[in-house]
This record gives C-alpha cells, structure tokens and sequence, in this order.
C-alpha cells in the first residue's frame, strides 16, 4: 500500500515548521529566517527551505527563537589561558557599547595614590591589574577602589593591600596585585590583538577622568601607528583625560586593544593608547621588569646625584 501526505497533514508541518524557525539577524544589519541544522563553533547552518546557507559566526548579532523564546547570543569563544591574562581562542562577534559596558564595567577600577589617581582593569581573577606607570611613580601607597555586583547592585569598595609586581617606565606600565585576604574573585577582561584593529574601527574607553569614576567614552582608532617621543601609540578620537590614565580601550568584541595614557590637551579627540601587543609584551617579560629597590624602573625617588667635587 502506497502512503501519501494529505493537504491536512503537509498543512500542519508547514506550520511546525514556521513556529520553529530562527530570526537570524546579521551585521550587515540584514535577516535571515530559517530553521537552524546544525552549530559549530565558527558557523552555523540554516534551511531556508529552498536551500542550505553557511552562515560564520562573526557575521552573527543575535538569533532569536521562533516561538517567542528570549533572544540568544552565538556562544562566546573560548578563553585561551595565558600565564597572567587571557585571549579568545577564536574571533568574537561585535555587540553595543552598551551591551558591553554592562559585561566589561566591573573589570575596570580606580587607582588612587597620595599623589594623584588613574584607572586600571583586571587580568586574572586572583586580583593582578594593569595600570600606567605615572600613575603610581614615586608611590608605595596604593589603593584601588573595585564595583562588585551584590543582590544586583553595585557595591564599591576600597582595597589597600596592594603590591607592585613589576614596572616598566619607559613603556609606562606597571603590573599590581590586590593581596586583600579573603578577597573575593575579580573579573578579568581579555586581551586582544593588534595586528586585527583598522583604522576607523569603533573602541570605547571606561576610566576614571577626573576622578569619575566609570565613565565611557567612544570614538574610533584614528591611527595604529602614531610616533610620540620615540614610541608608536594608537591614536584614537575617545576622549582622554587626566584619570583615565591606566584605563583600558576595548573593540567591540570586548576585547583590551590598548592602555590609554595621554592626550594633546591643546586639541579634541587626540588620545593615546599603548597597544594592547606592548602590554602583552611586558606581562611575558614581567622577570625582566621585577620590582625590586635595585631596579632602575622601580617607584622609589632616587636622590639627586652628587655634584663635581669643588677644588
């Protein structure tokens, strides 16, 4: 005996089919419908009906459920593990700054010395950070004020226990570490990669300018190469300002692409960012940058040196 589909019957798959199907909405700012096959981590598949596409994640905003379900992001990469920092194991797709200030803005903390503040973010969830090192030269006494989420709200609190762990004055970086006991986990915020930014890429920065504390700022990287005093420096229209120095400069994928540390204070939109490569550089060679009292890159204030013996 033959089977056959009735109307009824291919009727009724027809709208399974339609309650089940994705809004896939793309960068480029179009959609596609369709019923999603398979997932990998790079790529999706999609039946469109007529046709199977390939569509790559980083092409990807959001997917959105067919029968009303919330909306859900392609998964993050995976984080790759490094000694003192992280970077993702694949490209991530690009999401709002707002979006991102939500996820990235407790990964971000305020450096205070006797003589002055700057910003900082973290690396590890054991409590190493990364800020300038004119922030903190010539100072022992380090305090850094960290936002926890608590109950859904934001709780700051002030840490004192702090070490410096290694500083490079002429790549103006220093390397601290709460050492608070009982502290608790902090949340640290990936590294990324120099060799990926484009002029005119979108970044946004989250610091403390004059001491406000959590203040975003965006712009674009205006160039990846501009040499000031013997050093290249990514230039980029983020408004800069004294406190935030120390502060990170993220993409859109959320990824750190640059330590901001200085602006031309005669002009707008001239900030400086050390690149993120540099940093990267510092924290593989931190022995080699060690704090220690005989160091010539340490924070003590060396005494002038003696004048010529007078006759």
């Amino acid at each position: 005996m033959r089977l056959g589909w009735s109307p009824f019957v291919f009727s009724i798959l027809l709208i399974v089919s339609a309650l089940r199907a994705e809004q896939i909405r793309l960068r480029q700012g179009g959609e596609i419908s369709g019923k999603v096959l398979a997932e990998k981590e790079d790529r999706i598949y999609v039946d469109l009906g007529y046709s199977v596409i390939e569509i790559p994640r980083a092409e990807i905003v959001e997917i959105i459920s067919g029968k009303g379900d919330e909306p859900s992001r392609p998964k993050e990469a995976e984080l790759i593990e490094k000694e003192l920092y992280r970077v993702n194991g694949e490209k991530v797709p690009e999401a709002s700054v707002r979006e991102l200030v939500a996820k990235l803005g407790r990964s971000v903390v305020q450096v205070k010395t006797p003589g002055g503040l700057g910003s900082g973010f973290f690396l590890t969830e054991e409590g190493h950070l990364i800020t300038n090192f004119h922030v903190i030269e010539s100072e022992l006494d380090i305090t850094v004020e960290v936002y926890h989420q608590r109950e859904g709200q934001l709780e700051r609190r002030s840490y004192r226990e702090v070490r410096i762990l290694a500083l490079n004055k002429f790549a103006d970086l220093a390397l601290l570490k709460i050492e608070t006991p009982k502290a608790p986990r902090f949340r640290p915020v990936p590294l990324g990669n120099e060799s990926e930014l484009r002029v005119g890429e979108k970044v946004f920065a989250i610091g403390s300018p004059l001491g406000l504390e959590r203040t975003v700022t965006e712009g674009i990287i205006s160039t990846r190469s501009r040499e000031m005093q013997g050093s290249l420096y990514l230039q980029t229209t983020a408004q800069i300002n004294p406190g935030n120095s120390g502060g990170p400069l993220f993409n859109l994928r959320g990824e750190v692409v640059g330590v901001t540390n200085m602006k031309i204070v005669f002009g707008e939109g001239l900030g400086f960012a050390i690149p993120v490569d540099r940093v990267k550089y510092f924290l593989d060679h931190r022995e080699a940058f060690a704090y220690d009292n005989d160091n010539p890159n340490n924070g003590f204030r060396y005494l002038p040196p003696p004048g010529r013996a007078e006759r």
